[in-house]
């Protein structure tokens, strides 16, 4: 169930009165290879939560570059944004089909994950600049006995990068996901057999909201160190996350972390949402039948450490202009990236 559609499956809201139209058009010809330099040179030189470092000073150089980091939004783009989410809600998804996506979620998952089987690994090299720990804890300078769960764990993405680079020999990583398309592709792969046979990786079907506080195969109580969550929690509905946030607290170790990024509210992926897509306040079907929600930091906030056992690590939000120089179009990307405590 990891939600992330390919990377940038994630969008916000234009400075300039374009429709949805216009926005689905221009993020599907903008040329990301000039966004930041690799990924390689900025791995130990990039502190976590920095975002990138491309800086629009100058509003007459926005079409110099295909993208900005840290662009502040005004009252113009969030005007432009609600008054798009406004419409959604003039033709809402019917109440007969929002039964059939929220009655059996899994089963649109395993369509998606069978349907992109050749295509959906994709390397998150980023997760080494952004969660250190992650790292950290696989280095051949840190033996500790260390279990790492990935929820949503999907093809592998954070999965096998992690294995593939681990020297510590007391590391134990788990995958869990929601789809058993998923879990099977997983441990399909060449490098997870040899691992599992080692006692080092796992892989099973899981549902972080179960109700009833079952826990994933080969997961002790309170027994993990590290929970990634990257593109997961949007997946649920709100009336999962309580349940989902007991279970994490089952899961993980005190002092555990659990490093999390998903959508943030007003992306252009939520604005640029058609009639019959909306489920509820902020929540959507795609065309595939999954589903999506865009958060904000306060809620968040709320779900985790307010109404939850967690304490914040940190909470930040990711604002990236993309634009498309030909069509001088901007496109707002907005996700939120956390840390929480056990």
């Amino acid at each position: 169930m990891t939600v992330e559609k390919t990377e940038p499956e994630q969008m916000t809201t234009s400075s300039e009165s374009i429709n949805e139209t216009q926005l689905s058009q221009g993020i599907s010809e903008v040329s990301l290879k000039e966004t930041k330099p690799p990924l390689e040179s900025r791995i130990g030189k990039d502190s976590p939560f920095t975002f990138g470092q491309r800086y629009l000073d100058n509003e007459e150089d926005v079409f110099n570059h295909n993208a900005w980091d840290h662009v502040e939004w005004g009252e113009e783009q969030i005007s432009q944004a609600k008054e798009l989410i406004a419409k959604q809600y003039d033709h809402p998804v019917k109440d007969f089909d929002k039964k059939l996506y929220n009655s059996n979620p899994a089963k649109y998952w395993d369509i998606f994950y069978r349907n992109n089987r050749e295509n959906f690994f994709k390397d998150r090299k980023w997760l080494q600049i952004e969660f250190p720990s992650l790292y950290k804890v696989t280095a051949e300078s840190y033996q500790e006995k260390t279990t790492i769960l990935e929820i949503g764990c999907g093809a592998g993405n954070t999965f096998f990068p992690v294995l593939s680079q681990n020297k510590n020999k007391n590391l134990k990583i788990v995958g869990c996901d929601y789809s058993k398309v998923a879990v099977d592709l997983v441990r399909s792969n060449e490098a997870f057999q040899p691992n599992n046979e080692k006692g080092i990786a796992f892989s099973s079907v899981w549902d972080l909201a179960n109700p009833d506080g079952i826990l994933p195969d080969d997961v002790k109580p309170n027994s993990v160190d590290i929970v990634i969550m990257v593109f997961v929690f949007s997946a649920l509905s709100p009336d999962q996350w309580t349940h989902a946030v007991n279970n994490l607290a089952k899961i993980l170790k005190p002092g555990g972390e659990i490093l999390f990024r998903d959508y943030g509210r007003y992306d252009l992926a939520q604005v640029r949402f058609k009639k019959g897509r909306l489920l509820d306040d902020n929540f959507y079907i795609r065309g595939d039948g999954t589903r999506v929600y865009f958060f904000t930091e306060e809620e968040l906030r709320e779900i985790f450490c307010t109404n939850g056992p967690f304490t914040e690590g940190r909470i930040a939000t990711d604002r990236r202009l993309l634009v498309n120089r030909k069509k001088q179009l901007k496109m707002y990307r907005n996700w939120l990236q956390a840390v929480f405590k056990g």
